[in-house]
């Protein structure tokens, strides 16, 4: 396919109508995402748009075809990295498809009101569909009717319908809590999550059954609120407790102030206390000691999440993805007790 001559000039629709042996209204279309071209013409002519490197103008497409081609993102502010690392898969496959992604933000522990406020405000943004980054109980019942309007999907932590992506929760628990007792250890702490989240109680409660299940009384839960603060605070009462071999962090990032309170306390870490966390980011290698943790595929989750949301948008027959399996991953923090 010949390709314009002029170096010096951005090409056009012009150009590629003449590329592909159409109308410029054609390629205009085409560009704009109207329904009423012919697959075999949509072909040729996207095949001309690469050819000659036509960049379509987003917004001129946008005023022609009526659509934004975009996909509006609640997060709870923080500086969590799980978060950071579910949107990169969101805007990966929305580049993909042809979509922007834009984001609203609501602080930690908010309200159903301000759910609502962030939904509305993507909506007069223009998003197309809408992805909830925040499994929190409220939210169905909070946007009432929105989410038959807009098409919406959650980073789902519980069972359901398939809406959404989903990570097994009670897995990750089952995971890190079997690890430490298969090592030899007596019984597990848990360092919780914030309650505001389900898949802290998931957690919470899959620990509690594990123990059960081998006989155990499951000791008092330390609460966390996932900040490296309040695992250094929930370290310090583990150090101050002598019976302690185990604890079982519901993040990473936690877990690094576990281990720096017990540290500090003159307690180590595996010889005294074996630590395993939740979400293996990217420094849990490189902690002192690196960290045994149950990694979470978060850009998966941001894939399927953004997946399932276009499909809606798009009106496609929705995929039911699977659900995304968290793996243990064993390295110097954990260790049999000095006991055994």
């Amino acid at each position: 396919m010949p390709r314009r001559s002029d170096p010096d000039r951005a090409p056009n629709q012009v150009d590629v109508a003449r590329a592909a042996g159409v109308s410029t209204q054609t390629v205009s279309r085409v560009v704009s995402g109207h329904p009423n071209v012919r697959p075999e013409t949509a072909q040729r002519v996207l095949a001309a748009v690469e050819a000659v490197g036509y960049r379509v103008h987003a917004a001129a497409a946008s005023l022609a075809s009526g659509r934004s081609r975009t996909i509006g993102v609640i997060t709870i502010s923080s500086a969590q990295y799980s978060t950071s690392a579910i949107v990169l898969g969101v805007e990966a496959v929305a580049a993909d498809e042809g979509y922007a992604v834009t984001s609203a933000g609501v602080t930690q522990h908010a309200g159903p009101a301000a759910f609502v406020a962030a939904f509305d405000r993507l909506e007069r943004q223009g998003a197309e569909g809408i992805v909830i980054l925040a499994p929190v109980g409220f939210l169905s019942e909070a946007l009432g009717t929105r989410t038959e309007r807009t098409p919406t999907v959650g980073h789902r932590q519980t069972d359901g319908d398939g809406t959404g992506a989903l990570i097994d929760q009670r897995a990750i628990a089952r995971a890190a809590t079997e690890h430490l007792l298969d090592l030899g250890h007596r019984t597990v702490w848990h360092v919780s999550g914030d309650e505001f989240w389900q898949e802290s109680s998931l957690r919470r409660d899959e620990w509690e059954a594990v123990l059960r299940e081998r006989g155990i009384t499951p000791p008092p839960v330390i609460p966390g609120d996932w900040s490296p603060e309040s695992g250094y605070r929930a370290g310090r009462t583990i150090a101050a407790i002598p019976d302690v071999t185990a604890v079982f962090v519901s993040s990473d990032e936690m877990a690094f102030g576990v281990i720096r309170a017990l540290h500090e306390a003159g307690r180590t870490v595996p010889d005294d206390v074996s630590v395993v966390s939740v979400d293996d980011i990217a420094l849990a290698a490189y902690a002192t000691p690196a960290l045994t943790t149950v990694r979470q595929p978060f850009e998966e989750v941001g894939r399927a999440t953004a997946i399932q949301v276009i499909d809606l948008i798009e009106k496609r027959e929705p995929r039911i993805l699977p659900t995304l399996r968290p793996e243990l991953i064993v390295r110097a923090s954990t260790a049999p007790p000095a006991h055994a």
